[in-house]
């Protein structure tokens, strides 16, 4: 019995592009977009994914460092896979993992897991230089407020007036989830 085949595709922001994760030559009929770190495992998609794939599916991801980051989480997240009899194949680097891993496919999984944990290390590393950086010269990294300190003092007068927030968010052109950090801070 052959399963179905389905994508798993991960981009780091929700303003990356996924277009360069492809799967030529390959019909996909379910595929799966998380765009947040792959540092994290609190990945939607994935959970999903990973609800929804059955014995006898293959799931295929662009390259390992798009299924995960962290070679502890990578080498669970395939062991678990071909566990429940879930083939995992990584396009570009031309390898498939279906529980039947030899000691060198085994070592290759690490090596490039490895490699994509590396990656993620120096990215960290890079940002928090960045940040201490701009601490140096007086900025302040982030991102800057949405309001000023004038409409600040505006949403806290109209709360106070017990208007309503979903109206005073809208007025201000920020979400009720932002209006509730400040209220928050």
């Amino acid at each position: 019995m052959s399963g179905q085949i389905v994508a798993y595709v991960r981009v780091s922001s929700v303003d990356q592009n996924t277009a360069r994760q492809t799967f030529e030559g390959v019909t996909v009929a379910k595929t799966f977009t998380d765009k947040c770190s792959g540092g994290t495992r609190n990945r939607p998609a994935l959970t999903e994914m990973l609800e929804y794939v059955r014995e006898g599916d293959t799931i295929v991801c662009h390259s390992i460092d798009r299924l995960a980051r962290d070679l502890q989480d990578l080498m669970e997240l395939v062991k678990t896979l071909t566990g429940r009899g879930v083939s995992v194949r990584f396009m570009k680097e031309a390898l498939t993992f279906d529980g039947n891993a030899s000691p060198m496919q085994t070592m290759i999984l690490q090596v490039m897991g490895s490699f994509a944990q590396f990656e993620r290390s120096i990215i960290r590393e890079r940002q928090r230089e960045g940040q201490e950086a701009a601490r140096a010269k007086g900025k302040i990294p982030g991102r800057k407020p949405k309001l000023s300190d004038a409409q600040q003092e505006e949403l806290h007068s109209r709360i106070a007036a017990n208007e309503p927030k979903a109206k005073i968010a809208r007025d201000l052109g920020i979400s009720r989830e932002t209006l509730y950090s400040y209220l928050r801070a």
